[in-house]
């Protein structure tokens, strides 16, 4: 072994605790950055002296030759990623699920004194009223107005509906096109992260990136992430390259990201179509693959906007309408029934045909003069009875919804959204609880912690120290033999 191998055994010691020195200051640098995962370096003991050959020297066993780095591992565990992104998905689905269902309470606006049911219930006082006082014009007048307001309100209720469906789809396809800048980032971080492990390097930060866009992208889909190594030399140490897949609602998937062929499949533009007049999502495709059926925000707007199902139209704000317009279909199809001169009847609402689709969004008041208005079945002036079945039209039960009165049926839409709004709030409760566990997990291994870290600064400042003073003690036994060896009596 050289006279000079020690003077090498320390260098390498002060190169390797600095590099260890180095990661510390890395890691404490970016304590606070979102996504960061910590790092370490991992020292190994050099090969030792001698190695074994026909001309190794004899010695009684292999000497120590010091220490190297043998990798910077970043600090993460796959399996609690693999669980987060599950629940992220989760998460995303009915967070925005129950924003949805919350911004339609807060359309109904119930119990409250300007919904659908305060207009109903004084559109019911009035026709008691005018039925108590059949000669008051006062009171038809009430009812006319009163009438108007309940069709305003359905009116509002309906456009407002369809409104709020048209935002659904354009954020829909704003998540898409979210999703698809994501795809490409990831596709470039794979081909950058390649490059590097090709060459034996470790692009922990890369890793960190990817990892971050991967958690994003669970939130709008429900992934499933594969790692491809076979590019990396042998001995070294990778993550490798992501293949990314949306998980269908069957179990099945479908590649977003190929990282070994460097593919990328994006994500297509809602297909919509027309059913009784109302536009909804069929399909969001990649390739030939429909992934509605994936857990994210994607499919909660697209649950909430409209969805077809085995030919017929479903989702939150549809069967809403739906029920709106069977309401509105039912009140006026029931006065211009019971509206009657004599035997000859006076449409008190506009005609809405056979069908109630769209009737929330086009009933309105036939009659444009309060006189007009019939109180009495005979003409009989101090006679209400038609005034009395009018306002009984609200607390009998109704044909065109199933025997239900419009009293009842109104209940039962109100109750149906605040059942399915908090149900949502529950299961939103729920997910968020089991992700932040497995998000305190994951960041209880990949954290940065000062503590820890100030510690391992304390004990690398020592280490190099220590080196530096062997590499002073190797200079002192050079000096010696060079300049000292030899001088004896002279």
């Amino acid at each position: 072994m050289s006279t000079f191998r020690g003077l090498e055994m320390s260098r390498q010691a002060l190169s390797t605790q600095q590099s260890a020195l180095y990661t510390t200051g890395h890691n404490i640098s970016n304590a606070n950055t979102p996504g960061y995962s910590r790092q370490r370096v991992n020292m190994q003991a050099m090969n030792g002296y001698p190695t074994p050959g026909m001309n190794s020297p004899h010695l009684p066993g292999q000497m120590g030759t010091g220490v190297e780095v043998g990798s910077v591992q970043r600090i993460r565990n796959q399996f609690l990623d693999t669980q987060f992104r599950a629940e992220n998905a989760s998460v995303g689905y009915w967070s925005e699920r129950t924003a949805a269902l919350s911004r339609m309470e807060n359309l109904l606006n119930e119990p409250s004194d300007s919904g659908i049911e305060a207009a109903m219930s004084d559109f019911w006082s009035s026709l008691q009223e005018a039925a108590a006082n059949p000669t008051n014009n006062g009171a038809r007048a009430v009812v006319l107005k009163r009438g108007e307001s309940l069709a305003d309100t359905f009116n509002h209720l309906s456009k407002s509906i369809n409104t709020i469906r048209t935002d659904l789809q354009k954020e829909t396809e704003n998540t898409i096109d979210k999703a698809n800048a994501m795809i490409d980032q990831l596709d470039s971080l794979n081909s950058q992260i390649k490059k590097l492990e090709i060459h034996g390097y470790n692009a922990n930060d890369l890793y960190d990136k990817r990892d971050n866009i991967l958690d994003e992208l669970s939130e709008i889909v429900n992934i499933e992430v594969e790692y491809d190594g076979s590019h990396i030399p042998n001995g070294k140490q990778g993550d490798g390259v992501a293949t990314v897949k949306v998980v269908l609602g069957d179990g099945n998937s479908v590649k977003l990201v190929d990282g070994v062929e460097g593919t990328t499949n994006k994500i297509e533009k809602p297909v919509y179509t027309e059913i009784d007049g109302m536009e909804v999502i069929e399909s969001i495709n990649v390739g030939n693959v429909d992934i509605t059926s994936s857990k994210g925000t994607i499919q909660s707007y697209v649950h909430a906007s409209g969805y077809v199902e085995d030919g017929e139209v479903k989702g939150d704000y549809p069967e809403m309408l739906e029920k709106l317009d069977n309401l509105a279909f039912a009140i006026a199809n029931s006065f211009n029934e019971l509206h009657k001169d004599g035997d000859t009847e006076v449409p008190f609402f506009e005609d809405l045909g056979d069908e109630p689709a769209g009737a929330a969004g086009k009933i309105a008041v036939a009659i444009k003069d309060h006189q007009d208005i019939i109180i009495s079945s005979d003409g009989n002036k101090g006679k209400g009875d038609v005034a009395l079945d009018l306002a009984n039209v609200f607390t009998s039960p109704n044909d065109d919804l199933g025997g239900v009165s419009v009293n009842g049926y109104l209940e039962s839409i109100v109750g149906d959204v605040g059942v399915k709004t908090s149900h949502a709030i529950t299961m939103l409760d729920s997910t968020a609880t089991l992700q932040h566990q497995v998000s305190n997990q994951r960041q209880s291994i990949s954290a940065v912690s000062l503590d820890e870290e100030m510690t391992n600064m304390i004990k690398f400042q020592h280490a190099y120290n220590a080196a530096a003073r062997g590499m002073t003690a190797m200079d002192e036994l050079i000096d010696t033999i060079i300049n000292r060896m030899g001088l004896v009596g002279r």
